[in-house]
């Protein structure tokens, strides 16, 4: 017994403080902690109650934090730990990893310091996390030689562009450079989203279920990725009209149609599976709504944005974010009642803020979405939060 006893601490944890272990720990925090600060932000800075500076427009600055601030730290968090189990090879930790955090954090504050600093100094701040990001990414991919994964770097490569994008308008004055940088990084970080969910939703609810009529078809896709790219190109270009519509509708039905034999069913009992299939749902709801868009003046592009924003990235990050989290800390991968309640929630809001204007109810349906997302944040900083900051509690390294 007391052998036993000597091993047991032996195998304990020494330390108290892991957050730099790995990517995931400090960019899920960030991601978290900036999603229940930026969104009620948003909604004051709307009503005239918070300035935001004047270096982009306000529209644009919410726009451009919740892509190149918020999805693009869950991007970081997920890459960082993802390419370093493909690749057997570390790519950030410790010092530097906690370099590339306070390299976000700095263009989060320089965002804010809109008029009070030199625009090119704020958009030099700002654009400097995303090609480290890649670097530390891609310079272990390439390594290792994971072919299958360099298109994820390219996808890098473009989420910066469109951000410079964004910073060359508002240096420039140009509107329409600053409304397309975040337009195209949604579109960008969608593609992100059908390259990494078709991997992962169906495995996961394989492994889960055990069902053995869960599976992919590989022409569908890339037949969804490759209409989704085509979709990021028209956007590039700015066309507008039926070919817009068309290859949104095309986007749509192949995003449903990859889906069909994913298990979405055989999810249900589970809440970190049902997250998942619902937040994918909204990927193929945006898209159809892109494409209504074109031909029902009832509909506007911000309801479409707002399906794949507030509907797919959010509710499948918050999914991804949860599990990643338990599963890479160490802890059963179960979602007790207080995460189902936040996956409930960040799904509420995301068909609040959809639905809410469709009923002309857009100004009540942003302040009630705000409070539901916030609160969906809150209870994974709360629930999940210190378990970031702890060692795994079986002492392996993660």
């Amino acid at each position: 017994m007391s052998e036993l006893v000597q091993l047991r601490v032996r195998e304990a944890p020494t330390r108290r403080f892991a957050l730099f272990d790995k990517g995931f720990r400090p960019f899920f925090l960030l991601a978290a902690g900036f999603a229940v600060a930026g969104v009620p932000a948003w909604v004051l800075a709307r009503r005239g109650q918070l300035s935001v500076g004047d270096h982009l427009l306000p529209s644009v600055w919410h726009a451009h934090e919740m892509v190149f601030g918020f999805a693009a730290a869950v991007i970081g968090g997920f890459l960082l730990t993802a390419a370093a189990n493909w690749t057997k090879r570390e790519t950030a930790v410790g010092p530097a990893l906690a370099g590339l955090c306070a390299v976000w954090l700095a263009g989060r504050v320089a965002s804010l310091l809109g008029g009070r600093i030199d625009g090119a100094v704020i958009a030099a701040i700002d654009l400097a996390f995303l090609p480290l990001l890649a670097l530390a990414v891609g310079r272990v991919i390439v390594l290792a030689r994971s072919r299958r994964n360099y298109g994820i770097v390219a996808l890098l490569a473009l989420l910066f562009g469109a951000q410079a994008l964004t910073h060359a308008g508002a240096l420039t004055g140009s509107v329409t450079w600053q409304t397309l940088g975040p337009r195209l990084g949604v579109d960008l970080v969608i593609v992100i989203v059908l390259v990494i969910g078709g991997r992962v939703i169906p495995m996961f609810t394989r492994n889960a279920t055990g069902a053995d009529d869960i599976r992919s078809l590989p022409w569908l896709d890339r037949a969804s990725i490759g209409s989704a790219v085509l979709l990021v190109l028209i956007d590039a270009a700015s066309v507008r009209g039926w070919p817009l519509g068309v290859v949104a509708g095309i986007a749509s039905v192949t995003a449903l149609g990859r889906a069909r034999h994913w298990g979405a069913r055989h999810s249900l009992p589970e809440p970190l599976l049902w997250v998942l299939h619902v937040g994918y749902a909204f990927v193929p709801i945006g898209f159809a709504l892109r494409a209504a868009a074109i031909w029902s003046p009832a509909l506007d592009e911000s309801t479409a944005l707002h399906a794949l924003t507030a509907g797919a990235i959010g509710t499948l990050v918050l999914g991804m974010m949860a599990r990643v989290s338990l599963g890479h800390t160490g802890r059963p991968l179960r979602a007790d009642r207080a995460l189902a309640a936040a996956f409930a929630l960040v799904v509420a809001a995301a068909l609040v803020r959809v639905i809410g204007p469709m009923a002309r109810l857009h100004t009540i349906a942003i302040d009630v979405a705000a409070v539901l997302w916030t609160l969906a944040f809150g209870i994974y900083l709360v629930r999940v939060g210190p378990s970031l900051l702890r060692p795994r509690p079986d002492g392996k390294a993660g």
